[in-house]
């Protein structure tokens, strides 16, 4: 199978601005790209490769005054299968993790265990470790929250996600792994791209998502607890211990975004054509019935909660 990927990003800033993304693909997946543009900076800018501290490809740059705009665009072989399953999964003892691992126990940015573990141990203490309780993890998640744009808030931490009951892709990732990391299991947020490939299409525009991993029985693991089922041509472009590690974009000083258009699905056509297909930017505002209703719901919730 045959995916295509890609991105648009433009920014504006006042003053010449450092920057840094992490928009590369992983580096496991470099030897499955079939060919590619980019990425690409207009006006042109130097733009420097490095690895961060969790070994993501990263890029930095120097943005200049007024406009930037980063393109990408690929298509990269896929194996066509759903995530790999593997009920019999077991967690491994704490002792006797990995050193690499311990990292993800701990509570981070926006995944604050203190918070929630007395939560996670009375929702799921009960169960039989493993692959199972993960599961019950992401089940609880996925019903718990409702997802929306138009409740997207960049500083949204786990434990307010649940208060909330709403949320995107990284907010039920964040709840999942801090649930995780409270049952002392080592997890990981992970950011990339993934299609409406093998499911009925998603009528909101493309975005990168975000799912998480654990670690059980000597490797990592996918789980997604906004989608939860196994998905097909997920496509990894970071991973840390949670949003705050891998931003999409990070300035050292003030920015506007003014462009940001996604695109990842099944390609037919292996020449790498020019062809045109629908870009929309998720910085227009957008509406449709479906999340009108949602955020309806959320708010009438939220406001008989209250009155209780």
């Amino acid at each position: 199978m045959l995916i295509r990927i890609g991105y648009e990003i433009a920014i504006r800033c006042n003053e010449p601005t450092p920057m840094t993304t992490y928009l590369n693909l992983e580096s496991a997946r470099l030897g499955d790209v079939q060919c590619e543009r980019g990425p690409t900076a207009t006006p042109d800018v130097r733009l420097e490769t490095f690895r961060d501290l969790f070994g993501n490809a990263c890029l930095r740059m120097l943005a200049p005054a007024g406009n930037l705009s980063l393109k990408y665009d690929a298509v990269i072989k896929d194996d066509g299968l759903p995530d790999p399953v593997d009920e019999e999964a077991q967690e491994v003892s704490v002792d006797k993790l990995p050193t690499e691992c311990l990292t993800y126990l701990s509570a981070s940015r926006y995944c604050e265990t203190d918070e929630l573990s007395n939560l996670a141990w009375d929702l799921f203490g009960h169960l039989t470790p493993g692959w199972g309780r993960v599961q019950a993890i992401c089940d609880y998640v996925n019903q718990r929250l409702t997802f929306s744009y138009g409740f997207a808030r960049a500083t949204r931490t786990a434990a307010q996600a649940h208060e909330e009951r709403a949320g995107v892709c990284r907010d039920f990732a964040h709840l999942a792994v801090a649930f995780c990391r409270c049952m002392n299991i080592p997890a990981r947020y992970v950011n990339g791209y993934l299609g409406d490939i093998g499911v009925p299409a998603d009528p909101a525009p493309m975005d990168f998502n975000a799912w998480f991993e654990v670690f059980l029985d000597g490797k990592w693991h996918t789980f997604d607890a906004r989608h939860n089922q196994r998905r097909i041509g997920r496509i990894v472009v970071a991973r840390g211990r949670d949003a705050a590690d891998i931003p999409l974009i990070h300035t050292f000083g003030p920015h506007e975004l003014t462009n940001f258009k996604v695109w990842t699905f099944e390609e037919h056509d292996p020449s790498f054509s020019s062809q045109r297909f629908e870009k929309i930017s998720l910085v227009t505002p957008w509406f449709s019935p479906r999340w009108s209703r949602l955020s309806r719901h959320i708010r009438e919730r939220t406001e008989a909660e209250s009155n209780l």
